[in-house]
């Protein structure tokens, strides 16, 4: 078989070997042809490392019981290292191209050290990336994420890569530029100031267990009211329940007062307080035939037996007079309202029981006398706990006439128009 330079020109060989002894001028040509070969060749090994090898690491990787060479995989770390080697070979081949200025070759030199740094600092970057999606795997990586951490890995990656790649364009060692650092410390901290806040931020978060993946919070001084979807270094990602996403500086979640809402969705019931608003001018006791009326019901039929004997023990104690019945204690119908709204609550089927409930009354004001139900929900869905507050509400408004209560509420066009309606008949009737 032929030697592969038979094919050669003879003048073109005697000025290779010239330009390889250092013993001639090496011509433009010659150059020229040997730096387009360096470029074939970087680019056959760039084809043979992407078509060949890459693709037999993979297989290698894919058939692994392992899982960490996996998640280097799905983050591309495999692809990104594959593409150290044609800048290797130029790195290398340049000094073989006979003929190149000195200059040249020392800056392509540096341009494909710089490439090959930076292709390292991305395959570093990726690869904390598939450790996160690793650790994210694991059954409490939801209480403690480490994103926070991982991204200021990548910073501090880059900025080493930065310093190298500024290193080999200069021509300085690493040390002397982290020494000059020193004089831009002020200017760095100003720069990185919500980085640094936001990684103590991270730290005290993640230390305290203060938020965590899925928590529903809120932060009334900001508008943000949601389930938190990502937590990062910089920023919080807070899911809506309309579906948008707020965007919330880490840091904040430590400044600002934050509400989280995942005490009620451990303890698996929400919370339900609501006042009925009751008009006190229908407050009264109970005559005979209210108490016939409220005694059908069974579930004011405990009420009824145990206050029986109660005020008939009080009333027994009272002196024989004329006030007697005024100093008597009675029912009222305010009272066995609550009563009733107490037994509804303590039978209905979705209603915590092992939980806070009661029914109270509060100040009364301009607007009547509130009636506060205050007891928890079996369930912390949103939709089925609107429900079941919705159906207790349903129930008690509709049944309150009963009692001989009247609901207050500022009069509308409707109540208006009736006194007016009233006041004219009744000065018909006086004419």
């Amino acid at each position: 078989m032929n030697d592969v330079t038979d094919w050669l020109p003879e003048s073109l060989l005697s000025q290779w070997r010239s330009a390889v002894d250092g013993s001639g001028n090496t011509d433009w040509a010659l150059t020229a042809l040997s730096l387009l070969g360096l470029v074939v060749v970087a680019v056959l090994v760039d084809w043979l490392t992407q078509r060949i090898v890459r693709p037999l690491v993979v297989r290698a990787v894919q058939a692994s019981p392992t899982r960490i060479d996996d998640a280097l995989l799905a983050r591309g770390v495999i692809k990104r290292v594959s593409h150290v080697a044609p800048a290797l070979v130029v790195y290398a081949g340049l000094r073989l191209v006979p003929g190149l200025p000195e200059l040249l070759v020392l800056v392509l030199g540096k341009v494909a050290l710089a490439y090959m740094v930076l292709v390292v600092a991305m395959a570093a970057s990726a690869f904390l990336s598939a450790l996160n999606d690793l650790y994210e795997r694991r059954p409490d990586a939801r209480n403690r994420p480490i994103k926070g951490y991982v991204q200021l890995g990548k910073i501090v990656v880059y900025v080493v890569a930065m310093i190298a790649i500024v290193a080999v364009l200069i021509n300085k060692s690493p040390l002397v530029l982290l020494g000059g650092l020193g004089a831009f410390a002020a200017v760095l901290l100003l720069v990185f100031k919500d980085t640094i806040l936001s990684l103590v931020a991270s730290v005290q978060i993640a230390s305290n267990d203060m938020v965590r993946v899925g928590d529903w919070i809120e932060i009334p001084s900001m508008g943000v009211d949601g389930d938190i979807v990502d937590i990062a270094l910089h920023t919080v990602k807070v899911q809506a329940f309309d579906k948008t996403i707020v965007t919330v500086p880490t840091h904040k979640l430590i400044d600002a007062s934050v509400k989280n809402w995942r005490g009620m969705s451990e303890s698996g019931g929400r919370r339900i307080k609501r006042a009925l608003h009751v008009d006190q001018g229908t407050v009264r006791f109970l005559d005979d035939a209210l108490q016939r009326r409220l005694s059908r019901f069974a579930l004011l039929q405990a009420h009824f037996e145990r206050k029986r004997s109660e005020l008939e023990d009080w009333n027994a104690r009272l002196p024989e007079g004329e006030g007697r019945i005024l100093n008597a204690r009675r029912l009222t119908n305010v009272g066995c309202f609550r009563a009733y709204v107490t037994a509804y609550l303590e039978a209905h089927p979705r209603v915590d029981h092992g939980k806070t409930l009661m029914v109270r009354q509060l100040d009364p004001g301009p607007t009547g006398l509130p009636l506060e139900v205050y007891c928890f929900a079996a369930t912390t869905a949103w939709g089925e706990y609107e429900g079941i507050q919705a159906d207790i509400f349903d129930h008690l408004l509709a049944i309150l006439p009963e009692f001989g209560l009247r609901l207050f509420q500022q009069p509308g066009g409707a109540d208006m128009a009736m006194g007016f309606a009233t006041l004219r008949d009744a000065a018909g009737e006086a004419a």
